[in-house]
């Protein structure tokens, strides 16, 4: 059985207070907490094998360089890749799209060409389009959705013409909730010979990816919102396109010989991983990643589920609430207004009893226009939080729209 209460004895942050109340943490979609295990790991290699990896001859460059490598061969499994080849370190997910949209840009696209992206993305895979159909000057093509937050394939496949180059889509909605079908998604693009990257940014942390069974071309996601530390992220991409892309930064690592003549450069991934990678938080984020392993993610997405089911069900009987996604296949996310009560004066309100929640366009103002809302109030689920965390949530909103 999943145990909650003995999980959240391993993220001491949990116990604290903030203004006198218990803190109730439902803003995990932004950013999840640490357990101790990935803390106490970082801190072990900072304190007992601290040195830059690669090419290092002595014994700790060597242990340093294990742990980073290691941390591949982690995630490789995580996701199902075919080789670790094919798991290049970034910075996190929003630096793995920069990267396929930079190179794949420069290398295939051109004026009159077009990408598919939908509307409910986040902004992270929406601008780094913007600034290369700029320069390059192909178009780029919405996937509209339905009133409950469904995207509709009917339409999606009207999108594509013989210029269609590149399809790239969240698989969950960091505002709806929505889980997206990217593995028809990928088939439709395929069927027209078009590569997909699905941002996994919202999905790795609450479901088992496998990437093999999406068969996209490249999938992304951030270590801090799947228990791991900020500043590391993973770019999957299918072997042969990562040997067909250009580097996307030049510098050390990423080489293979220079001269002022000319430099050639090393095989994927170390050729889109230039200068000294956070090889401290790889070795985090593999640790994070066991750690999710050990809980079975199966059992988190079932937990998970349950939260969800169970604050669709109370915040929808609170008198003037407005959920916005009410998609069947939805996950991990509630975002709402109650009556005419300013997003950002129940979310400041709510902070006052101790419940952190986030407000605003969640970095998808598209969306927020699709919606005919400014913003909303969301509350986000993890593998830490609890039934009652949702009904002390519940009752401070209505505390506040008794205030109103």
């Amino acid at each position: 059985m999943y145990d909650v209460n003995k999980v959240r004895k391993d993220f001491p942050i949990l116990g604290r207070k903030i203004y006198g109340k218990p803190l109730v943490y439902l803003d995990n979609a932004a950013t999840t907490q640490k357990p101790l295990c990935v803390l106490d790991a970082m801190r072990d290699e900072y304190l007992n094998v601290n040195a830059n990896v690669h090419r290092g001859v002595h014994w700790m460059s060597q242990q340093s360089t294990e742990l980073h490598e290691a941390a591949r061969e982690t995630v490789r499994r995580f996701i199902n890749a075919g080789s670790a080849s094919e798991i290049v370190f970034t910075r996190g997910t929003t630096e793995g799209i920069n990267l396929v949209a930079s190179t794949f840009s420069d290398e295939f696209l051109k004026a009159g060409d077009e990408v598919i992206v939908s509307v409910m993305e986040h902004h992270s895979n929406i601008v780094p389009w913007q600034l290369q159909a700029l320069k390059k000057g192909f178009r780029i093509k919405v996937i509209p959705m339905t009133d409950k937050g469904d995207l509709k394939l009917d339409e999606y496949k009207k999108l594509f013409t013989d210029r269609t180059r590149f399809v790239s889509i969240a698989q969950v909605s960091n505002v709806l909730g929505t889980i997206n079908p990217v593995k028809e998604i990928v088939k439709i693009a395929h069927e027209h010979d078009v590569p997909v990257l699905v941002d996994g940014a919202q999905s790795t942390p609450h479901f088992k990816v496998d990437v093999k069974d999406i068969d996209c071309d490249f999938f992304v996601f951030s270590g801090h919102k799947i228990y791991g530390p900020t500043g590391i992220g993973v770019l999957y991409g299918k072997e042969k396109w990562l040997e067909k892309l250009p580097p996307y930064q030049g510098g050390g690592e990423m080489i293979d010989h220079v001269s002022f003549e000319g430099t050639t450069f090393e095989k994927p991934p170390l050729k889109f991983e230039a200068g000294t990678p956070d090889y401290i938080a790889s070795h985090g984020l593999a640790v994070a990643i066991d750690y999710v392993n050990r809980l079975g993610m199966d059992q988190i997405e079932a937990h998970e589920k349950d939260l969800t089911t169970y604050a669709m069900q109370r915040l929808g009987e609170i008198e003037g609430m407005r959920i916005f996604g009410q998609s069947d296949h939805k996950d991990a996310v509630v975002s709402f207004l109650v009556g005419k009560i300013h997003h950002m004066d129940m979310g400041t309100l709510l902070d006052r009893l101790g419940i952190a929640v986030r407000t605003g366009h969640h970095c998808a103002q598209p969306l927020m226009d699709r919606l005919g809302v400014l913003g909303t109030v969301r509350a986000s689920f993890a593998l830490y939080n609890t039934r009652e965390e949702i009904d002390a949530l519940a009752d401070g909103i209505e505390r506040v729209r008794k205030m109103f």
